[in-house]
């Protein structure tokens, strides 16, 4: 008996780290010291002790159950970019810059070229974001997991000066709410989405005149990164006074995460056009419209509140950033939380 008949193949963990390396090494940054295979990433703090007051911001998800769909797909190489997405968003909605990013892979059976695959995602998405890939974990799960199934999660670390943290503090009546499109359903719902939509090989390839593609390809298409357009907006001048990362809970659960008391959201639901497949989820699972705005980013990924005398210039800066936006509402006076209407 060896580990390998035991269900761990060690030979192929190494096979893995080396389809993998050009990946991690595309999203290095100066700050990195060493390379992969150490036991820690190692990060340099030269340029953040130069900051006035700096503090670190950090954030941690998964992909959820939109994985089942790699699955099915047989296509791996995008859910790491969700990954990467449902973290730095994180950091970069509180004002921080995402500066390195770790993942963890746990697997039934470690498949080299699938796992690069998976790691290629996760690099492309840090690529998007500015930060780097400093390490990782991959870990075979015989006989805990199915062979041909995995689980996807990370780890994200930023930093901003405490002077620039967007906390919601200067948010007055008046204030323009503008939001930034999503590219779907991103990465939240998708235990819903299974159960309304036929995700099996057949399904998923069917070709929606509505949707201009298959339905695969539409609720696989990876979460955006919104990082470079946070900062756009930094660029142009702009004070970005809230910010709200449109993830699980749809609107009602994470718009009032980005208000104070005494301040409350009004969204204007025609202000924008809803991406044809939450429509066509909607019907196809019979979902009423608050369950959907409750649960889903309906067609907004982020959404930030500047002076209404910004607004311009912010659409400007976010379209710079090759992202779309729109004005979808105002701050107003009243209790802590969302109007959609």
């Amino acid at each position: 008996m060896d580990y390998k008949k035991a269900g761990v193949d060690i030979e192929a963990g190494y096979e893995s780290v080396k389809l993998m390396k050009k990946y991690v090494e595309a999203t290095t940054r100066p700050e990195v010291l060493g390379g992969i295979g150490g036991f820690s990433g190692a990060f340099s703090l030269d340029k953040i002790k130069k900051m006035n007051d700096p503090v670190l911001l950090s954030g941690t998800d998964g992909v959820g159950t939109k994985i089942k769909l790699a699955f099915v797909m047989d296509k791996h190489d995008t859910v790491g970019i969700d990954c990467v997405a449902m973290c730095v968003n994180d950091v970069a909605c509180a004002g921080g810059e995402p500066l390195f990013f770790l993942d963890y892979i746990a697997c039934g059976k470690n498949i080299p070229e699938k796992i690069a695959a998976i790691v290629k995602g996760v690099a492309e998405g840090c690529k998007q974001a500015g930060a780097a890939l400093v390490g990782g974990e991959t870990a075979e799960h015989p006989g805990l997991m199915p062979e041909d199934e995995y689980d996807l999660a990370g780890f994200a670390v930023g930093v901003a000066d405490r002077a620039e943290l967007i906390d919601g503090n200067k948010l007055k009546k008046g204030d323009t709410i503008i939001g930034i499109a999503s590219s779907g359903i991103h990465s939240n719902g998708f235990s819903l989405v299974r159960k309304v939509f036929d995700i099996s090989e057949a399904g998923l390839s069917k070709y929606y005149e509505s949707l201009g593609d298959t339905l695969g390809n539409v609720l696989i298409k990876p979460t955006i990164i919104y990082v470079k357009a946070l900062k756009s907006i930094k660029e142009a001048g702009v004070t970005v006074k809230a910010c709200s990362h449109i993830t699980g809970g749809g609107f009602y659960e994470n718009i009032p995460r980005m208000l104070i008391d005494g301040k409350r959201a009004v969204i204007k639901k025609d202000s924008y056009t809803v991406p044809p497949i939450f429509g066509m989820l909607a019907k196809d699972g019979n979902i009423d419209e608050h369950m959907m705005y409750n649960t889903y980013n309906m067609g907004i990924g982020m959404m930030v509140a500047v002076d209404s005398a910004d607004a311009d210039k912010t659409i400007k800066a976010i379209e710079a950033a090759g992202e779309k936006a729109y004005i979808v509402g105002e701050i107003t006076d009243g209790e802590k939380g969302v109007d959609v209407i």
